[in-house]
Formats: structure tokens, sequence, C-alpha cells
């Protein structure tokens, strides 16, 4: 089976249409409605879902975040549920290339071998960590290769031009572009730095650059992706979601409004 997420990054580049990712929590308001969340992201123009485990230290997150992993924590959430909301999904039909996101610890006490191997059999694409440079653990990394798994790596803006140019190498699909200096979470405005970075980037290398961190509105969605190959939507989401009381109908409007801004239309397909 070839990795979904190469074909729609290869799909992108010959269309010239930039990709929209959506984050979610595992298991926030529970693991139904994950399931549920990512079927209806796949049949309203979302190209990629970033699936986040729920750890009680997220370095990277913001309040938004941190509160609906709390709360997927208190329900229990593992990471066994991932694999079965995806192995599911595949069964049905859905081919959204669908990336795990967690920090290392997790994924240390279930088997740094193993874990890759699990992903794939489940019916991931790729794997993000944002705690574990391509330098550290090279077990995993040799086994994500191995698999046939791709890993993303992050890039700040703090990051060296050198620096970032090993990242890039190492990368396989796309690199995800820190857009701001701190955590996750909705932004009133971008970095005024964006767009001079972006550009310094992508004279690096061919591989598309996803923004993310501070991405929340359709105007925001529209700008960035005029300056980079795509975005990557997470605490505007889960916050709509945890606005929403759970409820699901506002959460595919708003993700809607952001596929629109993206791609002019939402094309309803089937999954």
């Amino acid at each position: 089976m070839k990795n979904r997420l190469l074909q729609k990054i290869n799909e992108a580049k010959r269309k010239k249409r930039k990709l929209f990712c959506a984050f979610l929590t595992l298991g926030y308001p529970n693991v139904a409605a994950t399931e549920k969340l990512i079927e209806g992201f796949a049949s309203r123009g979302v190209d990629l879902v970033e699936l986040g485990f729920p750890f009680s230290d997220p370095l990277a997150d913001g309040p938004t975040i941190q509160y609906s992993s709390e709360a997927a924590l208190k329900r229990g959430v593992a990471i066994q549920d991932a694999f079965r909301i995806v192995g599911r999904l595949r069964k049905r039909g859905v081919k959204i290339p669908i990336l795990f996101f967690s920090y290392l610890n997790p994924i240390y006490h279930f088997g740094l071998r193993e874990f890759p191997r699990r992903l794939k059999a489940a019916g991931f694409d790729g794997l993000i960590v944002p705690d574990c440079p391509p330098e550290e653990d090279k077990l995993l990394w040799q086994k994500c290769r191995e698999t046939g798994m791709a890993s993303v790596f992050l890039v700040a803006p703090t990051t060296r031009p050198e620096r970032a140019q090993k990242i890039f190498a190492r990368s396989r699909g796309f690199l995800y572009y820190v857009s701001v200096r701190g955590v996750t979470g909705a932004r009133g405005s971008l970095p005024p730095d964006l767009a001079g970075n972006l550009r310094r980037l992508k004279r690096m290398s061919s591989k598309p650059v996803l923004v993310g961190f501070g991405v929340s509105s359709p105007s925001q969605v529209k700008r960035v992706a005029s300056l980079g190959d795509g975005v990557i939507i997470g605490s505007a989401i889960v916050e709509k979601l945890r606005r929403a009381g759970g409820k699901l109908g506002p959460v595919f409007s708003f993700v809607e409004s952001l596929v629109r801004s993206l791609h002019g239309s939402v094309q309803r397909r089937r999954v």
C-alpha cells in the first residue's frame, strides 16, 4: 500500500493545490466523536488530519490543546483507541491521510521498535513528535523509514538556515513550519516575519511547507496559503468544539469556512 500522505502531496503539486490539515485531540470530547470528526472532515474537503495523542506535559501546546488533552486523559484514552479508530475508518473506505502527533514519552513506553509498525498496520501515514528531532532516538526514525511511515519534523522562526536544511532533508512528505515564537493557540494576527521566513525556507527544498501554530481564521488561512503550501489548524478547531459543547455541526461548519477560504469552494465527497 502506497503512503497516502505522499500520494496527496504529489497530487497537490500536480494540481498546484494548497493543502489543509486539521488537528484533533484523540478522545476529545470522546473517542466516538473523534472518529465522526475525521470522517466528516474527509467528506468536507480537508486534505490531511493530524491526530494528537493527549499528554500530561505538552511542551508545545497552549491552553486550548492542554484543556482537550486533560479532558481526554480523564476519560482514559489510550494509544490503542487511535489504532482502533483509524482501523475502522480504513475498513469503511476513508482514504484521507492521517498523521499521528505525539510527544516522545507515550511512544517510548509503548516501544520505539514496535510503534511505527503498529501505526502502519492501523492505517496511519505519518508521525510527528515535536520533542524528538531527527538526531534523537534514531531507532524510532529508522523504523519509520523501514515501515514506510512519513517522518515530519518542525522548523521554528529561530531555526538557523543550516539547521533548517538538515531538517528539510530528514522530513518525509512536508516540513512543518511553526509560525510563532511560542506554543499553539489562536492569534489575532500573523507574525510580521512570516513571509520572509517562508520565502527563505522554500528556496531550500522542493518539499512543501505547511504552516501551523496561530492560524485560526479564514482570512489568515488565505494569507498563509498565498505564502506557503498549506496550513495546519488545531487550536481554533478544538476551541470551536469546546464552545459547541461537543456538538459536531458547528465544527463542521467552521471547517468548511476554512476550506472554502483555501480552495474557493467545498466539494462534498464520498469517503
